[in-house]
């Protein structure tokens, strides 16, 4: 076999490996309330000190990622606060909660037409079991760590882009920043939640969720003066948080955001 071909086969068979051995960083954990249970993983800066006041990275997983593994929701993004330079230029807790199989971060009511899903997002909040969860445990959280109210962020993609603009709407005053890709929300909600500076990632050959709802929900918060802003990828379908990951700017504005009082 020549060098090249087996230098490549050999890094095939190890990188898996490799990824496996990483993402065990992140430590398996579970939050329960009224006999539900919630499975997340959590990440730890390197030198962890309680006694340190860190941000926290909540970051909410598509519908593919479902299940009660606890493994399945670190497919996407994980690795992405694993890298050795982010986690020494930006110490955070980074938490990767899972969604229960056949439930949703989020209450849109989905069909089909024209080759595509229709979204029929709510305008109101509404009751969420899997939510409710996620803000307990984010509670829960800042109970046993010594978290910066000030520097909470929230992301997610698809299901979970979804479930960001949800929690937004339902935490108003929560999270400094956030950042949905491939999701979308109703624009009426736009004046709940246009006190967070949102980034917004889309694929414009998305059909899965095609990117006018995030589109929708962007001119929405740009009307009203809201600091958002989009990243529409030309030929990218469903899979933009590939793009959004690779944006060398997205770590340093997401960690520059401070809540507002």
């Amino acid at each position: 076999m020549p060098t090249k071909l087996l230098l490549l086969a050999i890094f095939m068979a190890v990188s898996p490996m490799l990824y496996a051995q990483n993402v065990k960083e992140y430590k398996k954990e579970q939050y329960v309330m009224a006999q539900d249970t919630l499975p997340y993983r959590i990440l730890f800066p390197k030198n962890f000190d309680k006694e340190k006041k860190y941000p926290l990275v909540l970051f909410l997983h598509g519908s593919g990622e479902r299940g009660q593994d606890n493994e399945l929701q670190l497919t996407h993004g994980a690795d992405l606060f694993l890298d050795k330079e982010v986690r020494e230029k930006y110490p955070a807790i980074v938490v990767f909660p899972q969604c229960k199989s056949e439930l949703s971060w989020n209450n849109a009511i989905v069909s089909r037409a024209y080759e595509q899903n229709v979204f029929d997002f709510p305008s109101e909040v509404e009751p969420n079991g899997q939510l409710a969860l996620v803000e307990g445990m984010l509670k829960d959280l800042q109970q046993d760590y010594n978290i910066d109210k000030q520097r909470i962020y929230i992301g997610g993609l698809s299901m979970g882009g979804m479930g960001t603009f949800e929690m937004l709407h339902r935490n108003p005053k929560t999270f400094a920043a956030a950042f949905p890709i491939c999701g979308g929300a109703n624009p009426k909600i736009a004046p709940k939640i246009k006190r967070t500076p949102i980034w917004i990632f889309h694929g414009k050959d998305d059909q899965i969720v095609p990117p006018i709802y995030s589109s929708r929900i962007e001119k929405a918060l740009q009307y009203i003066g809201a600091d958002v802003r989009i990243n529409l990828y030309p030929n990218v379908k469903h899979d933009s948080w590939n793009n959004a990951f690779a944006e060398p700017e997205l770590l340093p504005w997401l960690f520059s955001n401070l809540k507002m009082e």
